[in-house]
């Protein structure tokens, strides 16, 4: 049943190689995401009701089925956007045919690598998965082929093969605890995490140490996140919604599940004090370069760092309800964040640019696009009703209620100066001289407008995730 999971992108991505690209080849990429959604929702329902799906090298368990559905569900809005974007592309003469058919198949090829990654039970597999979407968003990242692209394109390929190399020799180093302890299957997850009091204790220090610095590259956490700005401000906004919005997450669920491994061989203290340092480390860079940022996407970018390290803070204090906060945070700030991405996508389509200074009065000339940017931004920055304010909310209860009261003061001082860097830079793009207004298309602004309604609706209304995302937090708590 898991395999029948990669057959829509795979079909679509070969459909779309394989066949002169057209309108229909980008819809059938969206349909192939809808599917990738219908069919989280299926294992959703099965693991609630009869458990895991699945053994050996790929299982379905329930932070897998979540990971899916947040997969499903931003891929969908990005691939929804993807149409009109390749269709104005080569319109426009930006694009050839064959260069928009390779997009798409990128784009399925990196929504395949995604959810081979969430649902691999294997250390292998999962290396190879998070590796494949390395090389598959290079070549998204640079698309637009212009120097400023392929800067960024190399700069990315570069500090995350760091990192997934430091992985690797992380992974290597866990195989071998995992030998010597006299581990059957040395490689399996839930092998590693039942007979985790029996590794060697330093060893899996080491290792756990180097596998939260592989992964955190490709997380955007401290210190190899230089990529995340240059891939998110050059890349094509629907590649963008897909990085921030359920890559980085997908990077951050691996951390998770290697933390039981590292809880059950060394105890809660040494993986809390590394998830801690870096998530604070994280955060404290991420207000700095917001606090003096001039571009729109740039900005977006490095908010999405600032809410990963948050999300590893919480991963360090660990337990349901901090672990339940990170997961409500991953779908709010997947569907939040992919929305604001595609938003600026259309914003540099109609200007020409995302200068924040060159974007002045974006409410009275385009009133559809700013709206947009004005409400994701209301909800980046955890105001309510949004779900993203349930779930910092959440986390910061989790903090306080482990003892932690000065990781959650760090966080609200940092939140803080965050939401003033934010609301300075809002301020100027959205406010200005009125001018005429100019209309957006309905196919533009309605699937952003449904997608941030069902961020508040998760905000109001805990069903239908509340049982999932219980049962999803005690896997790795």
């Amino acid at each position: 049943m898991i395999y029948w999971l990669f057959l829509a992108p795979v079909v679509a991505g070969l459909v779309a190689v394989a066949t002169p690209w057209r309108p229909a080849v980008a819809w059938l990429g969206a349909t192939s995401s809808a599917v990738v959604l219908v069919l989280g929702v299926a294992f959703a329902v099965r693991v609630e009701s009869s458990g895991p799906v699945g053994t050996g090298v790929l299982r379905v368990d329930a932070l897998a089925a979540f990971m899916v559905i947040v997969i499903g569900a931003v891929s969908l809005l990005a691939t929804v956007r993807s149409v009109s974007y390749l269709t104005d592309e080569v319109a426009n003469g930006h694009s050839t045919l064959r260069h928009a058919a390779l997009y798409s198949t990128l784009v399925q090829g990196f929504i395949a690598a995604m959810l081979l990654a969430v649902v691999a039970n294997n250390l292998g597999v999962l290396w190879v998965a998070i590796e494949a979407t390395t090389v598959v968003t290079t070549f998204l990242v640079g698309h637009h082929r212009t120097k400023s692209a392929l800067e960024a394109s190399w700069k990315y390929i570069i500090i995350c093969s760091v990192g997934i190399a430091v992985a690797f020799l992380g992974t290597v180093v866990l195989y071998l605890a995992g030998v010597h302890a006299g581990i059957a299957n040395p490689l399996d997850f839930t092998a590693l995490a039942a007979h985790a009091s029996m590794l060697n204790a330093p060893v899996v220090r080491l290792a756990f140490t180097l596998l939260v610095l592989g992964y955190g590259t490709k997380a955007g956490l401290v210190p190899l996140f230089s990529w995340l700005p240059d891939a998110h401000g050059q890349a094509p906004a629907p590649v963008s919604a897909l990085m921030s919005g359920v890559l980085l997450s997908v990077a951050l669920s691996a951390i998770l599940r290697l933390r039981v491994i590292a809880v059950g061989a060394l105890g809660v203290t040494f993986p809390r004090v590394l998830l801690l340092t870096i998530g604070i480390a994280t955060l404290l860079v991420a207000a700095s370069l917001l606090l003096a940022q001039r571009d729109l996407k740039r900005l977006l970018a490095y908010s999405t760092m600032e809410h990963m390290g948050m999300m590893t803070v919480a991963a360090g204090v660990g337990g349901p309800l901090a672990l339940s906060g990170v997961l409500l945070h991953i779908m709010g700030h997947g569907l939040v964040k992919g929305v604001l991405f595609l938003d600026a996508g259309e914003v540099l389509a109609l200007d020409g640019t995302t200068r924040i200074d060159a974007l002045r009065g974006l409410l009275s000339r385009r009133p559809a696009v700013g709206a947009i940017l004005a409400l994701g931004l209301a909800g980046l920055l955890g105001l309510p009703p949004f779900s993203i304010f349930v779930s910092e909310l959440t986390m910061l209860r989790a903090e306080a209620g482990a003892g932690l009261w000065w990781v959650a003061a760090i966080v609200l001082v940092v939140l803080a100066v965050i939401l003033a860097a934010i609301l300075a830079h809002a301020r100027t793009v959205l406010f200005g001289p009125s001018k005429t207004a100019t209309a957006s298309p309905v196919s533009f602004s309605a699937p952003l407008g449904v997608a941030l309604g069902v961020a508040v609706w998760f905000g109001i209304v805990a069903w239908p995730l509340a049982h999932l995302i219980s049962l999803a937090a005690k896997v790795v708590a």
